[in-house]
């Protein structure tokens, strides 16, 4: 691991991570990170490495196992959020009770059988029963719950389960497309299939017409 230059400061934020700026031409980017997560993961990355053949020394892999362990933690900081909370930041009592639709959202996730990735879209719904929430934080709960080793299976019913037990709708209804590195790269090597998942609370699963209408406007391009 990069060691602190002598005289440097190492900042770290409200959580113990370091704060790292990293300045690059027009902008700064700032990468946070666990110092001892990261140095116990390189190590293990480094032997890894050697186990299937490399040179952990040579040039073009010193630095490897540092980025793996940082792409690592990044991959799966999704168990340092807490979804419920995101939502209850931004609830507000609202006299709204017809569906509300957030499609679309882009899916990064590692399947926990193989830790390969699996991507796609989400689409979620709910119906307000008093509250609605910020739009913006229903695609933070599916990175919340996907920034971790997951299934897609458990992934929907996880975002589900969320919205339904936080804002306490008439509804949630939660879809998931997504494609399979562990199906496509390795196994069965299939390339172009896709799986899809649903999960439903309330009225979405009490009436088929409200169902309905949540898949024929996830299968619509109104935009």
């Amino acid at each position: 691991m990069a060691q602190e230059k002598a005289g440097e400061q190492m900042d770290l934020d409200g959580h113990g991570h370091r704060v790292n700026p990293v300045f690059e031409e027009g902008y700064e980017r700032i990468e946070r990170f666990d110092p001892a997560r990261i140095d116990r993961l390189s190590k293990h990355y480094a032997d890894v490495l050697e186990v299937i053949g490399e040179n952990p020394s040579r040039e073009g892999l010193l630095k490897t196992p540092e980025r793996v362990a940082k792409s690592m933690q990044f991959l799966t900081h999704g168990y340092e959020m807490d979804p419920a909370a995101i939502l209850r930041k931004a609830m507000f009592k609202e006299d709204y009770s017809q569906m509300v639709l957030v499609k679309d959202i882009e899916v990064y996730s590692l399947c926990e059988h193989h830790m390969l990735p699996f991507f796609g879209k989400a689409h979620v719904a709910y119906i307000p029963d008093g509250h609605i929430v910020g739009l913006s934080k229903i695609p933070r709960v599916v990175d919340a719950f996907a920034r971790r080793l997951q299934v897609q299976e458990r992934l929907t019913n996880e975002i589900r389960d969320c919205i339904h037990d936080t804002l306490q709708p008439l509804g949630v209804a939660v879809v998931i497309e997504a494609s399979h590195l562990c199906m496509q790269m390795r196994g069965i090597q299939k390339q172009n299939s896709v799986t899809t998942t649903s999960a439903f609370t309330g009225i979405f699963l009490a009436d088929h017409r409200s169902r309905e209408e949540f898949i024929k406007l996830i299968a619509s391009k109104l935009h």
